[in-house]
């Protein structure tokens, strides 16, 4: 008879996934670290209550999203891949001379941050981007179409929209990256930015973000979508940021209540 399981069994996702999520919220706390040694494969099976091969389906799962890793003749292992904590209230900006912040912010952690830049052109605006304009739905606007990856490994896809008053025949609207980021070029152009308004939710990946980001699974994603305002609350530029989640954590600053 097999030992009774320490977890409930939430009666939806398959075992080994809820063994995976329980060793990944592990890992993501700090309460397993980078080089730590994952519970074996018995002690798995005596706390879960399952068999020797729905606790490998477990670890495999987390092999996939680098996690863990196995070691020959010495067990399973957690990795030294940590999230990238972002500031909510951070908007990066980046002198005109120096690269990308996401390569710049990610050096400083000692990760190596690229990006690569798929598409730049005029759009019909998505509905939530033409409300945050003021615009019809399916208005022309500008986009900026990037995917961020670290270390290696795809981790953010990047929509930038611009109204066509402020981004036509600008650098904007030009197919080649910008160096230092947009901020200098709105600057430049009269649109310094002054505060801006993030909504985040989860959800899973659309089959697009699930090829581009190349996720292991039905990992969630974070959906970050930015209203960049400028002088006298002039809304400037509209970002949609979808990023793996298991590479991100979102950190909040709180003022000190009223």
């Amino acid at each position: 008879m097999s030992p009774r399981s320490s977890l409930p069994d939430d009666g939806v996702r398959q075992r080994q996934q809820q063994i995976a999520a329980n060793l990944r919220a592990l890992i993501l706390s700090g309460d397993l670290r980078a080089g730590d040694r994952v519970p074996s494969t018995a002690d798995l099976m005596a706390q879960y209550g399952v068999t020797d091969k729905t606790v490998q389906r477990a670890l495999a799962i987390l092999k996939a999203e680098r996690f863990v890793e196995g070691q020959k003749g010495r067990g399973v292992f957690v990795t030294a891949q940590v999230p990238v904590v972002v500031r909510a209230s951070h908007y990066p900006h980046t002198a005109p001379d120096q690269p990308h912040p996401w390569i710049t912010d990610n050096a400083s952690r000692g990760r190596r941050g690229s990006v690569e830049l798929l598409h730049v052109g005029e759009v019909p605006a998505p509905l939530q981007v033409a409300a945050a304009f003021g615009l019809e739905v399916g208005a022309p606007v500008v986009v900026r179409h990037q995917l961020l990856s670290l270390d290696g490994e795809p981790a953010e896809l990047v929509w930038s929209y611009y109204s066509l008053d402020v981004a036509r025949g600008t650098r904007l609207a030009e197919a080649r990256k910008i160096r230092g980021g947009t901020p200098g070029v709105l600057a430049e152009l009269g649109h310094p930015l002054r505060h801006a308004v993030d909504q985040v939710s989860a959800r899973l990946a659309t089959v697009e973000e699930f090829t581009a980001l190349r996720l292991p699974g039905d990992n969630p994603v974070l959906r970050q979508f930015r209203v960049v305002f400028s002088d006298n609350d002039r809304p400037i530029e509209v970002t949609v940021m979808v990023k793996a989640g298991q590479h991100f954590e979102i950190q909040y600053s709180l003022p000190e209540p009223e």
